[in-house]
């Protein structure tokens, strides 16, 4: 089965892509093939081609909130509707649950299994 792990940020987080890195090695440990894509900066990833999507963001504020682009970039990725998927957030002081929320709402509207 093929795999992807998306990142999505508005800075360039070292922690966000170290956290994504150590999960799709331990999804490749499983015996899956993983793709890593950094979807704030990749402008032509295409999603189709994927079973399965992790999609993983960080907070912009303490409040919860993601970068709204997220939901553009994910609808422009290719067909994710009816993909089994998966999300992280990089844990933060306070509001991580909140944004973990607000992911999974765009995922859901996008059509993605969570």
């Amino acid at each position: 089965m093929k795999v992807c792990v998306v990142t999505f940020s508005s800075t360039p987080s070292e922690s966000l892509k170290a956290f994504a890195a150590s999960l799709a090695k331990g999804i490749e440990a499983q015996g899956f093939q993983v793709d890593l894509i950094d979807g704030s900066r990749e402008e032509n990833a295409k999603l189709t081609i994927y079973q399965y999507i992790a999609v993983g963001t960080e907070q912009c504020s303490v409040f919860g909130r993601i970068d709204e682009k997220i939901a553009f970039r994910l609808g422009a990725m290719g067909m994710v509707q009816g993909k089994n998927s998966f999300a992280f957030v990089k844990k933060k002081i306070f509001g991580e649950q909140r944004a973990l929320l607000r992911l999974m709402k765009v995922m859901e509207k996008e059509g993605m299994f969570i």
